[in-house]
């Protein structure tokens, strides 16, 4: 069977200083993908969850090792899964929500059983608990959707979630190799799935100058939630993933 994850999973990496990724999956459905979680020290020594993968206790414990951990981050609507486990453990936790993730259906049934919460929205601009370690970027779309990217200054890693989808083709089932090599989601510079850049385009010339931004930030790497995330070349291998959104 074919495995599309990058173990070892549930354990922390280090990528570079004072930022880890968390390798974890594969999520269930007609795609096994894999999917991946950002840790982040901040300069006040606290930690910043960045999609939070499936909770386990191990995990949990390694990164309380290098600082508190103070902030659940859900940057868009599809990422929040995960964040009520990781909420019972940390209830001081701060959990930060995309823009529209709280008038999802099933999340406001969540948060009315009371087995999730969201306590503040991300907007343009960082908040200044973090603002001086990571800058954010809000790319606007339609139908709801709302992904908000994080650049971290010092690293200058950009932290994206599904605006890049770069799966390795020899970790897919047969069967699937040729219609997501056709779809654009597929190493070495893979796109967003497409029914999320029709999302994403209905953000209009607003999308495209955030896309466009994230390109200019000059990443020396790019993280992001599914597949094998640009280690070097990073911006020109930005440049192409996201060149179905910059005009």
């Amino acid at each position: 069977m074919t495995d599309t994850t990058y173990p070892p999973l549930d354990i922390l990496k280090p990528v570079v200083p004072d930022l880890w990724i968390v390798d974890s999956g594969p999520l269930s459905g007609p795609l096994p993908l894999p999917v991946r979680m950002t840790v982040v020290r901040l300069s006040d020594g606290a930690v910043w969850l960045h999609s939070p993968t499936r909770f386990d206790e191990a995990l949990a414990r390694a990164i309380e090792a290098i600082g508190p951990i103070r902030h659940l981050v859900a940057p868009n609507i599809a990422h929040w899964m995960f964040l009520g486990a990781w909420q019972r453990r940390f209830p001081d936790a701060v959990t930060w929500a995309a823009p529209n993730l709280r008038h999802r259906g099933q999340v406001r049934r969540r948060i009315e059983a009371g087995e999730l919460r969201l306590d503040r929205d991300l907007g343009e601009q960082s908040p200044g608990t973090w603002a001086g370690d990571l800058r954010q970027t809000l790319v606007p779309g339609g139908l709801g959707f709302r992904e908000v990217a994080f650049f971290h200054t010092a690293s200058r890693t950009l932290i994206l979630t599904d605006l890049v989808l770069n799966l390795e083709p020899e970790k897919l089932p047969v069967h699937l190799r040729l219609p997501l090599r056709l779809a654009g989601a597929t190493a070495p510079d893979g796109r967003a799935p497409l029914y999320l850049r029709l999302a994403v385009r209905l953000g209009g010339r607003a999308a495209s100058r955030a896309a466009a931004a994230l390109v200019a930030l000059a990443p020396q790497r790019v993280l992001f939630a599914h597949g094998a995330w640009f280690e070097r070349e990073a911006t020109p291998a930005l440049r192409r993933s996201l060149r179905w959104l910059i005009r």
